[in-house]
Formats: C-alpha cells, structure tokens, sequence
C-alpha cells in the first residue's frame, strides 16, 4: 500500500483501491491524477474503486477526476466504482451526473 498526502493505494490484482483524504480539492487531485494514471498505464487495472470514508469535502476538480478515470477506464473496457460516501458526497455526485457513469459499491 502506497501513500501520498493522505491519500492511499491498495492493490489486489485487477483491482485498485483509492482511499481519498479528507479534503479532494485541486490540491490534491493533481497528485491523484498522475498516481491513478501510473497505475492505469502499467496495464494491470481493470477497477478502480475511490473510497471516500474519510471524506467530507469535495470540489469541482474531485468530480473532474472521477469522470476523466471513468473514460480512460471505460476505453479499456474497465470499470470506476464508488464507496463511502456521506450524504453532502453522494448529494454531489447526484448532482453531478457521476453517478450516470460510475457504479457504487
């Protein structure tokens, strides 16, 4: 298991899991981007699943990166899921549309 600024990865074979911080805000979704990214182009990642227990904030760039690892995923024939989420997450992700695209656990 990796950890970058909070933020941890675990996988287990085909699937990544992506425990998010407290905060998702464009301080820290770049540093997602790229180390989702890494994982992805290694070629062994076929779901994704963003934990969101520990979060309480999300902004327009945490949305961003759901939607743009939900199209890099579905264009390899992958999957996003989303778990954890509190009820200003889910009302967000509603809101949104990402729940259109990315399944929940």
């Amino acid at each position: 298991m990796e950890k970058m600024e909070n933020v941890t990865y675990m996988q287990a074979g085909p699937v990544l899991i992506i425990g998010l911080p407290e905060e998702v805000d464009d301080h820290v979704c770049n540093g997602i981007r790229e180390e989702t990214d890494r994982y992805i182009s290694a070629g062994k990642v076929q779901k994704l699943i963003f934990d969101f227990s520990k979060t309480g904030f999300m902004d327009s760039s945490g949305i961003g990166i759901l939607l743009g690892r939900y199209k890099r995923m579905h264009h390899m024939g992958g999957e996003v899921l989303v778990t954890g989420e509190d009820a200003k997450i889910r009302r967000l992700l509603r809101i949104s549309g990402v729940y259109q695209v990315v399944g929940t656990l």
